[in-house]
């Protein structure tokens, strides 16, 4: 069936008096789905000039509002607000008065005679380097105010806070010490070349990605075990000076996707006890043995980083050897007694550690031994540094792992050693957290998905 041009109008003009908003904006979006498309058609309304005019009036009291433009009455006319710019960095070491505001855009002779004369505005730039600056200025460059902030030596909850205010012609400074928050962050990596790579890459601190593999290394040798496109999320605690990050704390939750194994840790402390990591079964990640004798470091993550488990290194048949520069620290994978600690043919200096379950570990071409025969230790302790002592074209660490006379692959040990689980009264206080640090890893995934895309 086919309207005539007079019917069509006349059905339109009626939809328009019953729905006004809904052919309005179908019209609305015909229009803006077609572009600059030309439409011929008839008006679907009398015409405006047709219709009866009103006029309404009515008097409305408009406050008065400061001058906030150019006076353009005047031949040269100045902006009429004035400006403040602001400008942040952190101090160098060989920073002076006038490299520090230069850096941050000031040009105010006054204000460098103030930072090197004041007794508390001259402790910006004595100690540390790397003190959170932020200036205030106007727009003739002019200090208004400086404030300075970085951690306190003599507290782990507190920081310095220094500001340094205009007050008219001169400058006042006040120093005052206030407590850091803690503040939750959330972040997550992919390996390329190495774990301090992706760490960098992701801006996350080196304490995060040291605790990182720390908590991981009774599962995955950092130094060994790491492929390209794994993957790792972490929830962390940072604290804050007025709000600015000064230093990060503790990892409260993180995942690493390690050649497709997931891996999940979480930190609990029960009731009485120190605290640890656990899986989110509930199951101490803290095992009896280390999976290596060398704690990873930013060093050993580019010197001795392998992809591949066989490629590019030496695996002696009855051990394994750690490349890795004279001197670096060297540490008992597990608790128990040093049974033999001097020199030994090829070995060199070499350790011997006696564990439970007659089991052992010898650590060999040291280039010094820190501890003593019959010497108690403890997992983690550092006990001699890395050397090429007897029969060694370099320097390396050569690791043995033993049960009784039967030598064993020590880069399984750590993943057969024994845990202990959170006890039956904590585990719903357990469960309840787990809960939540697994929704804020998710998070942390999904954002940083979110941003790649």
């Amino acid at each position: 069936m086919v309207l005539s041009l007079n019917a069509l109008s006349t059905a339109t003009l009626a939809a328009m008096q019953r729905h006004p908003r809904r052919v309005m904006g179908a019209l609305g979006t015909l229009l803006l789905t077609t572009g600059v498309t030309a439409f011929g058609i008839a008006p679907l309304a009398p015409d405006a000039a047709d219709l009866p005019v009103r006029q309404v009036l009515q008097a409305i009291d408009l406050p008065t509002l400061p001058p906030t433009g150019w006076d353009l009455s005047q031949p040269n006319a100045e902006l009429a607000v004035q400006l403040t710019l602001y400008r942040h960095d952190t101090t160098r070491r060989e920073d002076t008065a006038e490299s520090l505001l230069q850096r941050l855009g000031v040009s105010d002779r006054q204000a460098q005679d103030f930072l090197r004369t004041n007794p508390l505005a001259r402790g910006l730039l004595q100690g540390r380097a790397g003190k959170l600056v932020s200036v205030e200025m106007d727009d003739r460059q002019r200090l208004l105010k400086l404030t300075a902030r970085w951690l306190d030596q003599r507290s782990d909850t507190d920081f310095r806070r220094l500001v340094v205010q205009r007050n008219g012609d001169r400058f006042q400074a006040q120093q005052q010490s206030a407590p850091l928050t803690v503040a939750t962050r959330i972040n997550s990596g992919t390996i390329e070349t190495s774990l301090f790579a992706a760490t960098d890459a992701a801006g996350m601190p080196d304490l995060v990605a040291n605790q990182l593999a720390e908590i991981f290394s009774a599962d995955i040798d950092f130094r060994r075990d790491l492929r390209k496109g794994d993957r790792f999320t972490v929830v962390y605690e940072s604290l804050e000076a007025d709000g600015e990050p000064m230093r990060s704390g503790r990892v409260l939750a993180a995942n690493f996707n390690n050649n497709g194994t997931l891996i999940e840790s979480v930190w609990f402390q029960e009731p009485g006890s120190k605290g640890g990591y656990y899986g989110m079964d509930g199951q101490s990640k803290r095992r009896s043995y280390l999976a290596s004798p060398l704690e990873f470091t930013r060093v050993s993550s580019g010197y001795g980083m392998r992809f591949h488990p066989i490629s590019g290194q030496h695996k002696a048949h009855l051990g394994v050897d750690y490349a890795a520069p004279t001197g670096t620290p060297v540490r008992a994978v597990g608790d128990g007694v040093v049974d033999f600690a001097g020199w030994q043919r090829g070995y060199g200096n070499i350790i011997v550690v006696k564990h439970r379950n007659n089991q052992s570990t010898a650590y060999a071409h040291l280039s010094r031994i820190m501890v003593r025969k019959g010497q108690r230790v403890e997992q983690g302790l550092n006990i001699g540094l890395v050397g090429s002592t007897g029969a060694s074209t370099g320097p390396h660490l050569h690791f043995e792992f033993r049960e009784g006379s039967t030598h064993r692959d020590p880069l399984t040990i750590a993943k057969h050693g024994e845990s202990v689980p959170v006890s039956a009264g904590a585990r719903a206080e357990f469960s309840a957290q787990a809960k939540r640090m697994q929704v804020e890893l998710a998070a942390a995934a999904q954002l940083v998905t979110a941003s790649a895309q």
